[in-house]
């Protein structure tokens, strides 16, 4: 028997963290349908570059925080090697102990192909397991480490696949069947950067694609059904136009779909009288059925190719679940950035809709960026988020210090 009392701080936490925000009156052919999946936190945007640029990343000039959004674009890397650590308080707005840490590097091997990895970390803080005064508590939290190798295939083209561990332990009860859960991972990723001529500029224009956390499902202990992790698929643009030597201005856009089944919503029947007063009504066997077989049933595999197809609204709702965002980011000499964007998601899947805004500072040994959010609405949880970024320039460090030596 599960032993926490004060559950109510634990499920707003999760639902949170799945954006599972404010919905504002609809019809029950419309209800509330989010795309649901395991480990959450794999789903959140680590650096403070892409954060500010209203979450994109996968055809962005590459840098040391690739290996979240595309591996494939370390190759293009000037730097020979690079690390970064990424921090962000998580949820603020509901509570103080939430946060991501993420640590990501590099390394390039020749000139055509590199080697990276990144491990994050997830604090869900301390959840009390009983409200009495000798009550004890748990501190649940996600973790995940990556590997990846990425190289070259033209002198614009690269790909890149990269192997992940997920280690989710977020159980709240002692008992002999609980434990934490474990799950294997793959991304296959692909990027493309080439030049062309706009009047006397030279312009970039990129693309990339990434299909991220391809592997098993997830379980704990004490439950016989296994959870989708988000395996996604991220696909987007890139161009660069430089003004003069000193100033230029890209502009990025993307979209993400995850590649989850859509959980079963149980049928509408206007006929039933439980239904006038209230938009939900207890699950009957029959529902419980069809659940087990049109979702906790199906492979992960299956479950990639059925997440385009089994949108209870069909074709329309299919659409609902495409996330996009767009990106801006002006530079002056190489050392000065100052970025916008903003992130859509339908109301029905989450609701996630937000401005963000952000500056970065780069130097030759290291760079700081930092980026903030502002939510299009008062209630979302995800409103001042802050999230701050330190990255160093290996080459830039071995050069100071041989610069010290002579």
């Amino acid at each position: 028997m599960k032993k926490i009392l004060n559950y109510k701080r634990y499920l707003i936490v999760l639902l949170c963290a799945m954006a599972v925000m404010n919905v504002s009156a609809q019809d029950k052919q419309n209800m509330f349908n989010p795309v649901n999946f395991g480990v959450t936190s794999l789903a959140i945007a680590p650096d403070a570059r892409a954060g500010a640029m209203g979450d994109v990343g996968v055809a962005t000039e590459a840098d040391a925080n690739s290996q979240y959004w595309n591996p494939a674009k370390y190759p293009f890397n000037i730097a020979r090697a690079g690390v970064s650590a990424s921090y962000t308080p998580w949820l603020r707005k509901l509570v103080n102990d939430i946060n991501l840490a993420n640590l990501a590097g590099f390394y390039r091997i020749g000139d055509y192909s590199a080697l990276s990895a990144s491990l994050r970390y997830f604090s869900l803080g301390e959840v009390m397991l009983s409200e009495a005064a000798d009550a004890m508590s748990i501190k649940p939290y996600e973790f995940a480490f990556d590997a990846a190798y990425s190289r070259m295939l033209s002198e614009c083209f690269s790909m890149g696949v990269a192997m992940r561990f997920i280690y989710s332990d977020i159980t709240y009860d002692y008992t002999a069947e609980s434990k934490a859960g474990k799950a294997f991972a793959a991304d296959i990723s692909m990027y493309r950067n080439g030049y062309f001529m706009m009047g006397n500029r030279e312009c970039s224009f990129g693309w990339g694609l990434n299909i991220s956390n391809i592997g098993s499902k997830i379980s704990y202990g004490g439950d016989d059904n296994a959870e989708f992790i988000p395996t996604n698929l991220r696909l987007g643009i890139n161009m660069t136009i430089p003004f003069n030597e000193y100033n230029k201005f890209s502009v990025t856009a993307e979209a993400n779909k995850l590649l989850v089944p859509t959980y079963p919503k149980q049928k509408y029947d206007e006929s039933n009288e439980e239904w006038a007063g209230n938009n939900y009504m207890e699950p009957n066997e029959e529902y419980q059925d069809r659940v087990q077989r049109e979702y906790y049933d199906i492979s992960p595999i299956s479950g990639i190719f059925k997440s385009f197809h089994d949108a209870p609204n069909g074709f329309k709702e299919e659409m609902q679940e495409i996330q996009w965002s767009l990106g801006m980011e002006y530079t002056y000499n190489d050392r000065f950035m100052i970025r916008a964007g903003y992130h859509h998601e339908a109301e029905n899947k989450g609701n996630r809709k937000y401005f963000t805004a952000g500056a970065g500072f780069h130097m030759s040994i290291f760079s700081v960026d930092a980026a903030y959010v502002f939510s299009t609405s008062q209630t979302n949880p995800l409103d001042q988020t802050m999230r701050f970024t330190l990255g160093f320039d290996l080459d830039g460090i071995k050069e100071l210090f041989s610069s010290r030596r002579r």
